[in-house]
């Protein structure tokens, strides 16, 4: 069984993307169930589906496969829910681990998040001076649920 074990963060300033480069995302939901979630990313010229299991704490069952890239273009324009998320993904080395900070583009802009796996859910974890604060257990900063409830709209809509 996949299991992904990650915990995220709200971003601060702009230290963070100093010598850094993106890379474009898109993705799609073509379900967004409290229980699993399907996805489907474009990540350059790479498609992939992915299915995860309802988060408990870090920790969530996650399965994730290459899919011919014209089929995730169609799945992305035509079966998944709308708006399809954007964002620019960026690596960053630090402290031994990868981190995946989010800028996220289109009905989400202004929403930076960053995300880092870990192998254990009790793994200590030294943050870098660009994060601000943990966001793991508040699902409205899941993509998936910025399809619903995208972040330019949150001020406008009650909690």
């Amino acid at each position: 069984m996949g299991i992904e074990i990650e915990r995220k963060y709200l971003v601060k300033g702009t230290d963070w993307k100093k010598g850094t480069k993106a890379q474009l995302y898109q993705q799609g939901y073509l379900s967004t169930h409290a229980n699993r979630t399907v996805r489907v990313r474009r990540a350059d010229d790479k498609g992939y589906i992915t299915i995860k299991g309802k988060s408990e704490g870090a920790r969530r069952v996650e399965y994730e496969y290459v899919i011919p890239l014209q089929d995730a273009l169609e799945l992305l324009h035509h079966l998944c829910e709308q708006p399809i998320i954007e964002k620019a993904r960026y690596r960053i080395e630090y402290e031994g681990l990868v981190w995946e900070v989010d800028e996220f583009q289109g009905e989400n802009t202004g929403l930076i998040v960053a995300e880092v796996e870990l192998s254990d859910e009790h793994q200590k974890v030294k943050l870098p001076s660009w994060i601000d604060r943990e966001v793991t257990s508040e699902p409205k900063y899941y993509n998936s649920q910025l399809v619903s409830h995208p972040f330019s709209k949150w001020e406008s809509s009650p909690e």
